[in-house]
């Protein structure tokens, strides 16, 4: 039987980054090559009703054992894809037993305890890493391979008796999308956990609310020896807007519960800028209050440099799940108890983005968030340990034990 370890590294040689400008579903094709490897992994271990829609979407059925064939199907999903923020073409993963100190990663780059003081709960593990040019993908391939692995090791094991499982492997969850085209009523559980997080232990219920904002600003271009009391400079303009906000409400000053606006890409010239950013925050008025803040900032800029100068457009993307979690605690309750009966001890975190399991939630599938092991997702400095994965198979299992 595979390792989970073999399996991570065979997934992660897929190159399936989504791509948030692309209108196909999935966003980009690569991702239905791993959907398609997956599911032929599935159907070769036994599992039921195995199937790689158009859409991109894996499903699958675990048949529950004769004894527990009673008990409500469980899903477990995790998604296919990685971010586009950082390439993951030719990930070359790596993996080095810790011993302490810095690992030195490749191209120049290392995973250093000045930046990174985490890597002090991992001496004497095997941390697989990358080699500095990539990203690695454990967000979430580590979650895919800890699915099938449970899933392989209940098939070669009979004797523990085992509820039903759901699987699903999602596509486009990186860029907002991976339940766009989830099918409920393909799907036999009516409760599921994502297997998604970061370190191992964590377990969350509870997700930012988040908005995408497009700050549109239209400028007025004049030759610079003619231009005075006539150009607008659009690129300046946009530099106004975002010094006119909150200094310390970005990622690099908040943590926990405190949301943030966060300023992910900005084109700019004389004649028109475009910003793009992210709005973040758990608490819903909280939310609606950071959205407001935007509108009014647009219409005092408006105010000053004429109207239309900003446009502002809104799009809410996903909301924190708490809501539909809390009539369901008995699920982290029995996530909680199946941490603890294989030696990891819980930590219920807040999620400080978002997952499939929050659209999920908002959808009728209660959903909440198990960790994969994975550290420093979505950069060069990414590592899972090997460990970690194992331990979460043996929740997993333990999950699901009748």
């Amino acid at each position: 039987m595979h390792t989970v370890t073999e399996r991570f590294l065979r997934y992660v040689s897929f190159a399936t980054a989504s791509d948030e400008e692309s209108t196909s579903v999935p966003s980009t094709p690569a991702q239905k090559l791993l959907g398609a490897a997956l599911a032929d992994e599935l159907t070769a271990l036994g599992l039921c009703d195995v199937e790689l829609d158009e859409m991109g979407y894996v499903y699958a059925t675990l048949p529950a054992s004769p004894a527990c064939a009673h008990l409500p199907a469980l899903g477990l999903i995790a998604h296919m894809d990685t971010s586009p923020a950082v390439s993951g073409e030719n990930v070359r993963p790596q993996i080095v037993h810790y011993t302490g100190g810095d690992i030195p990663l490749g191209a120049g780059e290392a995973i250093t305890r000045a930046a990174f003081p985490v890597l002090d709960r991992y001496i004497g593990q095997d941390l697989i890493v990358t080699d500095g040019t990539t990203l690695l993908g454990a967000d979430d391939k580590a979650g895919v391979a800890e699915i099938v692995t449970a899933c392989a090791y209940l098939q070669a094991h009979p004797e523990v008796a085992h509820r039903a499982i759901a699987v699903c492997f999602t596509p486009d969850e990186e860029v907002g999308r991976g339940a766009n085209h989830f099918r409920l009523e393909r799907f036999p559980a009516k409760e599921a956990y994502t297997v998604d997080g970061e370190a191992l232990g964590e377990l969350e219920y509870e997700n930012f609310n988040a908005a995408a904002a497009k700050i549109e600003i239209k400028g007025v271009n004049i030759h610079p020896g003619a231009a005075k009391n006539k150009m607008k400079n659009a690129a300046l303009l946009a530099a106004e807007f975002i010094a006119a906000m909150p200094a310390a409400e970005t990622p690099a000053h908040t943590e926990g519960y405190e949301g943030f606006y966060h300023v992910c890409d900005l084109v700019a010239d004389e004649s028109r800028a475009l910003i793009k950013m992210i709005v973040r925050d758990h608490d819903s008025e909280k939310f609606a209050a950071r959205k407001q803040f935007l509108g009014r900032l647009t219409d005092y800029l408006n105010g000053v440099h004429g109207a239309g100068t900003f446009t502002l457009t809104l799009t809410d993307s996903y909301y924190n799940m708490k809501e539909k979690i809390l009539p369901h605690m008995e699920m982290i309750d029995r996530a909680c108890a199946a941490m603890r009966a294989v030696g990891v001890e819980p930590r219920i975190v807040p999620v400080r983005g978002g997952t499939d399991g929050a659209r999920l939630s908002w959808m009728g599938l209660p959903c909440p968030n198990l960790s994969t092991g994975g550290q420093n997702f979505h950069g060069i400095h990414e590592f899972v340990p090997v460990q970690a994965m194992e331990k979460m198979v043996a929740v997993l299992v333990e999950l699901v034990r009748g």
